[in-house]
Parts: C-alpha cells; sequence; structure tokens
C-alpha cells in the first residue's frame, strides 16, 4: 500500500475515494476514524488516501486530473429562484 494523497478534509476524501472506486482502484482512507479528535490531535496530516503498490500512478494520475478540472462555462444559472443572492 502507498499513500498517494493527503486530502484536504473529510469530505474531499471521501469523495475522491468514490471517484477512485468507480474507476476500479480500491483505496483505503487512512485517519478516517480520527478525525474526531481534532483539537487532541494536529489538525494537518491525519487524512491520507493509500492504494496497491500496482494501482498508484494510474490513481495519481486520476486525482491529478480531478483537481485539474475546471467547471463548464455557461452551466451556471443566473439565478435560482428563491434564492436570496448577495
Amino acid at each position: 500500500m502507498q499513500r498517494i494523497y493527503d486530502p484536504e478534509n473529510l469530505m474531499e476524501g471521501e469523495l475522491l475515494q468514490g471517484m477512485l472506486a468507480s474507476e476500479g482502484i480500491e483505496a483505503h482512507l487512512v485517519g478516517r476514524d480520527l478525525v474526531g479528535a481534532t483539537g487532541e490531535l494536529p489538525i494537518f496530516g491525519l487524512l491520507g488516501l493509500a492504494v496497491d503498490n500496482d494501482q498508484a500512478e494510474y490513481a495519481r494520475e486520476l486525482i491529478t486530473a480531478y483537481n485539474a478540472a475546471l467547471p463548464l462555462s455557461g452551466d451556471e444559472p443566473d439565478s435560482f429562484p428563491g434564492t436570496l443572492v448577495c
């Protein structure tokens, strides 16, 4: 197993774990159970995504592509009905 990525938070870690699973890569979110101890433990470096050695390179490529992706222009609505725009 190799630790290939340190997500910023639990939500990002679970999102990337799901993305990797959809590509057939079993990823383990290391430190998931330690997040509740924030304040007792250091905030940074608790979470990490780990995958099998033979899938590490492909998993890194997928995460790099995910982080480089930009939203499609023109997909954003001008406003949402009933939503206060500040």
